[in-house]
């Protein structure tokens, strides 16, 4: 159990009633994060506050209106799962480079430089995301951010999104070895046997395939790929 000096408050709000507890800030962050540990551990005391600094206590009857239970462990674990957690300043840092990195990776496959037809790298677009000082949300999933930050880059940073339908003829013996490139780095559309090859029809984020081709043509030169249209 952290002492409660160093402790910090994790707090849900309902209209304008405030539950506030004092919590072990790694092992709470590993709970909100992964559903990890116990709430003896993770309490600095088992009590619910509606301010915690002050050390005014919640009234129960508003703590069983809200969470249907008086046991200050089950209200824990939702005030930590679905509330506000305080974050070091070494925790908010790790967690927003995590999450940066993740949405960086996302734009770096679905984008490319529409004056060039070239993927950006992903120092390219990180560069971009430090110039225009993009708010990244440690909590919130990196797929809902990627629009956002797309907009604010596109200030600097010329980018479109597009995603490309790509034609593909392989020769028999190399299926195996193609078909798990093919699904890491495209979805498949359409797909055929004809004699001795396999024909099909993928998308591909624009970002991606180049990898894909390349891939695919060191497996075997006589791999036949033609890029049919691109969409938005």
């Amino acid at each position: 159990m952290v002492s409660v000096n160093k402790a910090v408050i994790a707090r849900f709000i309902v209209g304008k009633k405030k539950f506030e507890i004092l919590v072990d800030p790694d092992r709470a962050l590993n709970f909100k994060l992964y559903g990890r540990g116990d709430m003896e551990s993770i309490l600095a005391i088992p009590t619910i506050f509606r301010d915690a600094k002050k050390g005014e206590k919640t009234a129960e009857s508003d703590v069983e209106k809200v969470f249907g239970t008086l046991d200050v462990y089950k209200v824990a674990e939702k005030i930590i799962k679905k509330g506000e957690l305080q974050l070091t300043t070494e925790q908010r840092r790790k967690l927003t480079e995590q999450k940066k990195k993740q949405i960086v990776a996302i734009i770096a496959k679905r984008s490319i430089d529409p004056k060039t037809g070239a993927p950006h790298t992903p120092a390219r677009i990180e560069a971009a995301i430090e110039r225009v000082g993009v708010k990244i949300d440690p909590f919130k999933d990196a797929e809902e951010q990627v629009n956002d930050v797309i907009k604010a880059i596109r200030h600097v940073l010329p980018i479109s999104l597009e995603t490309r339908k790509i034609a593909l003829k392989i020769p028999a013996e190399h299926y195996g070895k193609c078909y798990g490139i093919i699904t890491k780095y495209a979805q498949i559309e359409k797909e055929e046997w004809q004699k001795s090859h396999y024909y099909c029809l993928v998308s591909s984020p624009a970002g991606l395939q180049e990898k894909l081709l390349n891939k695919l043509n060191k497996i075997s030169k006589d791999i036949q790929a033609k890029i049919l249209k691109g969409g938005a």
